[in-house]
């Protein structure tokens, strides 16, 4: 089997689901970068494809193969054949001897022994052209199947701007890989279009993310990993790492409660630099047991009244840091 796109830019979440496909169903997969309209092909629109499979892992047996690059076979079979330069009405190649896309793609899936070909539905207009290819060369066509496309709310075609429509844009958004590919993968081999369900694309990073070891999450957010129960609940990376600023970096207002500031410090002071879960709730149940105004210490440490759990809270602040916050 191949994937075949064009290097347009970064992969449309539609051309993802058709790779994704090919990956589950192919005993050997073909990365093939369908260049030969220079039109359309925008610079690092290669490396952006690659990068995009690569973070849904997706991977391939071979590639990626660039049509522009074999220009000279595809010219050489169809002289060959003697086939002429416009085919049941469609060019061949173009009139300065550069081969269209039709003849490449023929040529290309003889030479590269495909069997079967899954791709959207938007390429089922060419499905008959192709076959009658296939036959003037003496090959029978593969096996062709064609699944529906992924649409916006309105049912029509999703627009690269629309929100989620790109898998760069999903990764710009938070949304981790696993919940990406999760969706992808739950789609299967769709007979009719489907509508883009971002809500559930969102179900999905919930699950992604916590399963996550504390280490893992903390790593994909950028912070230390004692911070990582403050990320638990996130929704996506861009709300976990909202979670954790929220904490780590220094509010812009204090709290007037002195009382329980100064006792929070001496219950802290003595404590090792990090703490953990266990220590910060002890800590936590010492100052409730005093009568501790804890909504005053979250001010202090976060500058909000409300956020995670205040024992996460304290075990995700350094020792100086938190004393810092509470005693200014």
């Amino acid at each position: 089997m191949r994937f075949a796109p064009s290097p347009t830019g970064t992969l449309h979440v539609g051309n993802a689901l058709s790779a994704v496909i090919n990956r589950r169903l192919g005993d050997h997969l073909l990365l093939r970068l369908d260049d030969t309209d220079p039109a359309r092909n925008v610079p690092g629109g290669e490396e952006a494809i690659v990068d995009d499979l690569r973070w849904l892992g997706v991977e391939w047996d071979e590639g990626p193969v660039r049509q522009s690059g074999r220009a000279e076979r595809h010219l050489a079979v169809a002289r060959e054949a003697r086939l002429p330069q416009r085919f049941d009405g469609v060019m061949l190649w173009r009139d300065d001897g550069s081969p269209t896309f039709h003849l490449a793609s023929v040529v290309d899936d003889v030479d590269f022994g495909i069997t079967r070909v899954i791709r959207g539905f938007d390429h089922h207009a060419n499905e008959e052209l192709h076959a009658a290819l296939h036959r003037a060369l003496g090959h029978e066509p593969p096996r062709v199947t064609h699944h529906g496309l992924i649409v916006g709310a309105d049912g029509k075609k999703l627009s690269k701007r629309a929100d989620g429509a790109t898998i760069a844009s999903l990764h710009d958004d938070g949304y981790p890989a696993e919940a990406v590919r999760a969706y992808l993968e739950e789609l299967g081999v769709p007979r009719h279009d489907v509508h883009l369900d971002l809500a559930r694309i969102r179900s999905l990073s919930v699950d992604a993310l916590a399963q996550l070891s504390d280490e893992q999450l903390a790593e994909r957010v950028g912070v230390p990993a004692a911070a990582a129960p403050l990320l638990r609940g996130a929704h996506d990376l861009t709300e976990a790492r909202a979670l954790a600023d929220a904490v780590l970096e220094p509010p812009g207002e204090r709290s007037l409660e002195p009382v329980t500031l100064r006792r929070f410090a001496e219950l802290r002071a003595p404590l090792p630099e990090t703490i953990g879960k266990d220590e910060a709730k002890a800590l936590i149940r010492e100052l409730k047991a005093v009568g501790g105004n804890l909504k005053a210490l979250r001010v202090a440490l976060t500058g909000a009244e409300r956020g995670p759990e205040l024992w996460a809270v304290v075990a995700a602040l350094p020792r100086d840091e938190a004393l810092g916050r509470a005693l200014p």
